[in-house]
């Protein structure tokens, strides 16, 4: 069955304090959002300790027109994307021996917080010596679930391919996506959870062999979700000056009514028990979307503590979070026949669940 052999992330250069971050929010809506003061305590409640940008503090006090947002993501997620290539495969925590991008046979590029065409791996390819034969697979719209579903996807071309090496390439810049003048709920909410991140992941079909002596995830299955007339639960509005984010209220309630029911029968199909999961490989949304997990699946917090962890440091990333996730999992040293659940839930409403099992 396809494994993921290798994972690597990134992390933007500028690193601030999430009470640092609070500071220049109530700077910059002070007089403009009605009981500022009590609202602003959501930085504190998410429990988010530090998050990565690719943009200084200052560059949020000044106006930034769409144009040029969307020309610094494309910089930018260019040049991240090289970064974590480049790291994933020559991952000696992983592999023994580089992979050549050349070998690569298929990249899923994932994204959300930009546009781009052609799209941001097409102009990888002209920094990193790719084959101009390699399949390209941009994927856009799908938010936070965008990294699990990444992963399902590599899967199904290697049940297809089981020759082929795939790419899993998620970059999200949320943070050139925040709008000054935007006084909604949401977007303070999203102020105070979003950060910047990159992530990669290679996935190799069943006749591909690095001889690797660490026992590694291979994907069993993989399930997908989707919650009609939803589309109002997250996502962006698109206006003349960016990204507006979407966020309903609801969310952690939705999860808790109809992520356990998801999950069960997708583990059902598979005859696997929850009890069974060791490896909760979740998509951190935020401190009330692990509560929610733990409801729904009932868990304990130390199902969730790898996510939790990766939420304080980092935020909540959109779509590589999840596979920051996944690499302190496979940095552990786990047993053979350890089973894993790699879950992300993103807009549509919808939902991406990978059953993992790690072997050599």
């Amino acid at each position: 069955m396809p494994k993921i052999a290798s994972v690597s992330s990134y992390k933007p250069p500028f690193t601030l304090a999430q009470s640092n971050i609070e500071q220049l929010t109530k700077e910059l809506f002070q007089h403009k959002i009605s009981r500022l003061d009590r609202l602003l305590k959501v930085f504190e409640n998410g429990e988010i300790k530090t998050r990565n940008f690719c943009v200084p503090p200052d560059w949020y006090r000044e106006e930034h027109t769409f144009e040029e947002r969307n020309e610094l993501y494309i910089q930018l997620a260019t040049e991240y994307s090289v970064e974590v290539i480049k790291k994933c495969l020559t991952n000696r925590s992983f592999l023994k021996e580089d992979i050549s991008t050349e070998d690569i046979d298929a990249i899923f590029f994932i994204s959300s917080t930009g546009i781009s065409t052609p799209s941001i791996e097409a102009r990888v390819m002209n920094i990193l010596p790719f084959s101009n034969q390699l399949v390209r697979i941009p994927i856009w719209g799908l938010g936070c679930a965008g990294g699990a579903s990444g992963i399902s996807r590599a899967f199904d071309y290697c049940k297809a391919y089981p020759d082929a090496k795939v790419l899993v390439v998620c970059v999200e810049l949320c943070s050139l996506t925040f709008q000054k003048e935007d006084y909604s709920k949401s977007n303070l909410v999203g102020a105070s959870l979003f950060a910047d991140g990159a992530a990669c992941a290679l996935v190799c079909g069943d006749n591909v062999e690095f001889g690797q002596d660490i026992s590694v995830p291979h994907i069993i299955g993989r399930g997908s979700k989707w919650m009609p007339d939803s589309e109002d639960v997250m996502g962006w509005d698109v206006k003349n000056s960016g990204l507006h984010v979407v966020f309903s209220k609801n969310i952690p309630v939705i999860i808790s009514k109809w992520l356990g029911p998801f999950i069960h029968e997708f583990l059902n199909n598979h005859d696997v028990l929850p009890e069974q999961i060791d490896n909760f490989v979740a998509h951190p949304g935020g401190k009330k979307v692990l509560q929610a997990y733990e409801e729904a699946l009932q868990l304990t917090s130390e199902h969730t503590n790898v996510s939790r962890e990766i939420l304080q440091a980092n935020g909540n990333m959109s779509s590589p979070t999840v596979l920051y996730v996944l690499e302190e999992y496979m940095l552990k040293k786990n047993k053979q026949n350890t089973l894993g659940l790699l879950v992300a839930l993103g807009p549509g409403f919808s939902g991406e669940v990978v059953l993992l099992e790690w072997r050599e």
